[in-house]
């Protein structure tokens, strides 16, 4: 019993004197650039697994063995700080940003943040500075050539949609546009445009929905390219996921940024058409007296009874194929037949117009307004922004206004508990977008495609002025009435068949923080993204018969044609809620082994309600825009409804041992209500490694870091609703009986999510301190499962049915390279490269179909998905060839193939170089965007050369003659002889007729010869800036700094090889690219922005 309580005693005083050596140190963690508090620093005493974490002051507290020690201070985004312990008890530190490449700091997948180190897949930041630094209306256009891996494709049109797509076209015939995620929280990226607008057959290309994003709100930027990096996505993430963090409030008191600039825009006439001026309107020789042996170029008729034949101008003609132009030759033309026109009545000279559809257009004007004001302390910060972007487009009566409201706050309840919130308002009005497409409510349809060169554009508009009607030039028959055939006059079109749209737009988040201990902390937050956009459409009486289109998703969609006028209006409602929960882990489980870890929940609901409502038969009160003043009874609405929610459980963890290696598994589950209940639910893993080899080659001074990584992933591209069940649909009556009709397509209740299946491999490296260096990646994806609708036999009552089968591979390489060739102390230079290369091919379709047709275009050409080939084959009729010479027939034409595939629309490679000179306070950079292949086919050029409007029409043959001279047998013959070689392989010497339209264009020639190889070098920006040295800016008072700065955007198109046009200029954001009709020209735009800080 004594040698127990000798024991007993011993060990109590051991305990004690253990108890005794240990002391407490407490202090407080700072930034070092402007001393403001960094919570979430952890602490720990080197060698041992004792640590902590800063509280929200940035204070610690931490028990340490007694004697001298070493903490090691760490925190994602600074350099980590050894720091050797006395015998003092409070030790303050301040850290000083890393700016070392891996250890950036990146926001990756439900707003995790990581160091590049720690990541085994690519992503890719930029700083909010590089985006809105030239204020494009929408900041999408912004990332053009300064993303590895993103092919960006930005309209010329007005608020119009932009494409996004990253490492290729995965879904055969769904979504193929990045997943946007603000602050963590998925938001909206759909637009509204027509079936028919996609397809370019016509209406207005609304834009998408991620414009509605403010530029000046935003921090940075990150995409997550590979779906390792988007697998916590589950079932939408499958094409790319852009993550943007917004401003937040400072700690340092009451702040006050105001941000103003204006743009001014400038066609780029490169982009324009190029008209011939010697030849005027008409299909060629028809008229006269005997047209058949003596045909002429114009309609003969006494008009003023003075037994003088007058010569009248085929104005329903819409084409350029007329009489050479003679200013001693005066005739009749489109204006002589108007009572009010100057000319009425009366002979004018037969002349080229002064002023042809280039002057059409007005010089653009923008301007961008923000005020920001922040604040905040210890406790937490604020942020309350407005900005306002009016912009005014190239054509008369086109505007888009946009009102944004932004606000965020976070306030820490206690040292445990953080609030924080985010509401954003966005108000965007249109009017009078631009029409697009084969359709009358593009100009430029009319303007490239079907144009007489005597017309006077200045002389339209100063008749839409005199009389406020429809004064056009394209009369159907001017000694019967002035009744306009085709075309409307251009100015009736932008001020009396204008649209108006708006959408409002509510997004935010409520988020609450507990910090459990220094390794858990627990995150909650609801959010919503919800908007309601409106659109109404006009037809005007007195207008050319149109169209009215419904944009809506519902099977019962449906373009209104021939309308003789009309009124539209579309209505829809969005709204998509999202919960989530989730864990947090950071931990060191030794001092060589860290877990990071996250455990979550996502619970999403999403509704979406439309109405679309139309007149029938035109208007009755003329200039009256309502569903009312219909003629006849309007069409029964049709109404479109859907209800999705999906939940989700994902989880993450990374293991990291010594900074050298990493292994980071992730997966989610998702059940979603669109999908039956014995197949609705569905998982997506991910495992990733990376190996950080600089860490084991430190002695290596020039090499900065260097890491290795390699993943496999799979997500998803979930089923939509509406091609899972059935659907009726509401027809005409039969008395009173009420009839409902079977939709064509047979939906399917079996329906999976797509499936994309990714294996990337990567390599990083930096030298020389950072001033060099290079991400190289190499990727796979396989996408199987696609939903597609096959051709079934009509006897079953349906003509297709949706079914999953399919694989489309996309396999492809990603260069980033960054470097600084010059730095000193006042002078900077920086380079920054960016290089894809993307391999697409269509690997299996379903059962033996050998090829999916995306689209059917105007102008006999389609897009394909053809097994063996890339998606985005274009097919239509080709040449036929022997040795390489095309053949022509015995008509001195050329021969043609069918369904024959003349184009790819996928680009050989894409990339961009950006340079940034500082010197002092003093800063110019600018970007080159490039794009290799890619073919486009022109419509423009299909017909524009055909109806004679082009100087490739006109000009001298082979002997030396007019080429619209009639054919003789002598040496003043006209015609031309096409290149190639005969049938029987001799070289072609038939002469042809270029006397009447149809010779260079569509109907002699297959659809091959209107292929344009889409490639271009483009000066995407440039800027110019100022900031007011610190010396002058004290001398101001309140003011705390003054930015200056010159833009200019999209300045110079360097090279390419489409004529009059701009090849990235598409029919809109979707699946169908490499198409291009009444394309729009580039504008150029110049801007000037001032900064004050206060």
């Amino acid at each position: 019993m004594k040698k127990l309580l000798f024991l007993c005693a011993l060990l109590l005083m051991s305990v004690g004197t253990l108890v005794a050596q240990d002391r407490t140190i407490t202090g407080k963690i700072t930034d070092e650039k402007d001393g403001s508090a960094i919570p979430g620093v952890n602490i720990t005493v080197k060698g041992t697994t004792r640590g902590t974490v800063t509280d929200v002051n940035g204070a610690y507290t931490l028990s340490i063995p007694s004697g001298n020690q070493t903490i090691v201070v760490s925190f994602i985004g600074y350099a980590t700080i050894e720091r050797p312990i006395g015998a003092e008890s409070v030790i303050n530190i301040s850290l000083q940003g890393d700016t070392k490449q891996l250890n950036e700091v990146i926001v990756t997948a439900q707003g995790i943040e990581r160091t590049k180190n720690e990541l085994s897949y690519a992503a890719q930041k930029v700083d909010g500075d590089a985006i809105n630094r030239t204020r494009d209306a929408n900041f999408v256009n912004s990332l053009s050539g300064k993303v590895s891996g993103v092919q960006i494709t930005r309209p010329n049109t007005l608020g119009g949609s932009t494409n996004v797509v990253i490492r290729g076209t995965k879904s055969l015939g769904y979504n193929n546009q990045a997943l946007f995620v603000i602050d963590g929280v998925p938001i909206d990226n759909s637009n509204t445009n027509s079936a028919d607008q996609r397809t370019a057959r016509g209406g207005y290309d609304y834009g998408n929905a991620a414009a509605d994003i403010n530029s000046d709100d935003i921090e940075s930027l990150t995409v997550l390219k590979g779906a390792a990096a988007t697998a916590l996505y589950g079932s939408r993430a499958s094409n790319g996921v852009v993550l943007i963090t917004t401003k937040k409030g400072s700690r340092k008191g009451l702040g006050l940024t105001v941000n103003s600039g204006i743009n001014f825009g400038v066609v780029d006439k490169s982009t324009l058409p190029k008209y011939q001026k010697q030849y005027g309107g008409g299909y060629g020789k028809y008229y006269g007296p005997d047209p058949d042996n003596d045909p002429r170029f114009f309609n003969e008729s006494d008009l003023n009874g003075d037994g003088v034949i007058d010569y009248i101008v085929p104005t329903s003609e819409d084409a350029s194929y007329g009489a050479a132009f003679d200013p001693t030759l005066n005739v009749y033309q489109w204006d002589a037949f108007y009572r009010d026109s100057p000319n009425y009545g009366k002979a004018t000279p037969w002349v080229g117009a002064k002023n042809d559809p280039t002057t059409f257009f007005q010089n653009p004007v923008s301007n961008n307004h923000n005020i920001m004001l922040d604040g905040g302390g210890d406790k937490g910060f604020y942020k309350l922004g407005y900005t306002r972007n009016d912009e005014k487009g190239i054509l008369p009566n086109s505007r888009i206004l946009k009102d944004f409201v932004n606000f965020s706050a976070s306030y820490n309840i206690s040292p445990k508990f953080t609030a924080t919130a985010a509401v954003n308002f966005s108000d965007v009005q249109g009017k009078g977008r631009y029409g697009t497409g084969y359709d009358s409510k593009n100009i430029m349809t009319n303007f490239r495609q079907w144009w007489q060169t005597n017309v006077d554009i200045k002389e339209q508009k100063a008749a839409y002025e005199r009389s406020r009607e429809n004064q056009s030039w394209n009369l159907s028959n001017p000694l019967s009435g002035t009744v306009p055939i085709y075309w409307d006059n251009p100015y009736w079109v932008r001020n009396e068949n204008y649209e108006t749209d708006e959408r409002l737009r509510y997004f935010g988040y409520g988020r609450l923080d507990y910090k459990v201990n220094s390794w858990l902390s627990l995150m909650g937050r609801v959010s919503l993204d919800t908007y309601n956009e409106t659109q109404e459409e006009r037809i005007a009486v007195g207008s050319v018969p149109s169209s009215l289109y419904d944009p809506s998703t519902s099977i019962s969609a449906l373009t209104i044609e021939g309308q003789p006028s009309g009124y539209s209006r579309f209505t829809r409602s969005y709204k998509e809620y999202n919960y989530d929960l989730m864990a947090t882990i950071n931990k060191n489980l030794s001092e060589d082994f860290n877990l990071k870890a996250v455990l979550g929940s996502n619970v999403r609901r999403t509704t979406m309600e439309s109405v679309f409502n139309s007149t029938n038969g035109g208007l009755v009160i003329p200039r009256l825009y309502a569903i009312s003043n219909s003629v006849n009874q309007p069409f029964l609405p049709i109404e479109s409804f859907s209800d999705l929610q999906v939940n989700g459980f994902y989880a993450n963890v990374t293991l990291g041992y010594k900074n050298l290696l990493f292994l980071d598994l992730a997966g989610r589950r998702d059940r979603a209500t669109s999908l039956p209940r014995n197949n609705d639910t569905y998982y997506y893993p991910s495992v990733s490694t990376s190996f950080v080899f600089s860490e084991l080659l430190k002695e290596l001074t020039f090499l900065t870091g260097g890491k290795l990584r390699v993943n496999y992933a799979e997500v998803g591209n979930l089923a939509p609703t509406s091609k899972t069940t059935d659907y009726y649909s509401k027809v005409t009556s039969f008395g009173e009986v009420p009839l409902y009709s079977v939709y064509i397509n047979k939906n399917n209740a079996n329906l999976k999510p797509e499936r994309t299946r990714s294996f990337e491999a990567g390599v990083e490296m930096s030298f020389l301190a950072d001033r060099v260096g290079f991400d190289f990646t190499y990727y796979k994806q396989n996408s199987v499962d696609q939903i597609i609708a096959v051709d079934v036999s009509r006897t079953t009552g349906y003509d297709r049915k949706f079914v999953n089968a399919g694989n489309v591979q996309n396999q492809g390489i990603e260069l980033s390279v960054f470097g600084k060739p010059v730095q000193t102390k006042d002078f900077s230079w920086t380079i920054n490269v960016n290089f894809t290369r993307n391999r697409n091919k269509v690997l299996r379709l379903f059962e033996d179909a050998e090829n999916l047709l995306i689209g059917s275009l105007q102008g006999g050409v389609g897009i394909n998905a053809r097994i063996g080939q890339p998606y985005g084959t274009i097919t239509g009729s080709g040449f036929k060839y022997m040795n390489g010479q095309k053949i022509v027939g015995s008509n001195g034409y050329y021969l043609q193939t069918t369904d024959t595939i003349i184009g790819n629309v996928n680009p050989d490679w894409i990339g961009g170089i950006s340079n940034t000179f500082r010197y002092k306070n003093l800063s110019l950079g600018f970007l080159v965007d490039v794009k290799k292949g890619g073919d486009v086919f022109s419509l423009d050029m299909y017909y524009g050369l055909a109806t004679g409007l082009y100087p490739e029409t006109v000009g001298l043959n082979d002997k030396g003659n007019p080429s619209r001279n009639p054919v003789t047998q002598g040496e003043d013959t006209g015609g031309i002889i096409l290149g190639g070689v005969k049938e029987d392989g001799t070289r072609n010497d038939i002469r042809v007729s270029n006397t009447n339209y149809g010779v260079y264009g569509y109907r002699r020639n297959p659809a091959a010869a209107f292929i344009y190889d889409g490639s271009y070098i483009k000066l995407r920006e440039v800027s110019v800036s100022y900031s007011f040295p610190q010396a002058i800016i004290s001398k101001l008072g309140p003011v705390k700094g003054i930015d200056l700065s010159f833009i200019g955007r999209n300045l110079w198109i360097i090279h390419k090889n489409l004529p009059y046009a701009d090849p990235e200029d598409q029919v809109s954001a979707g699946n169908i690219q490499g198409y291009q009709t009444g394309a729009y020209p580039n504008v150029r735009n110049f801007g000037f922005n001032v900064k004050l800080r206060f």
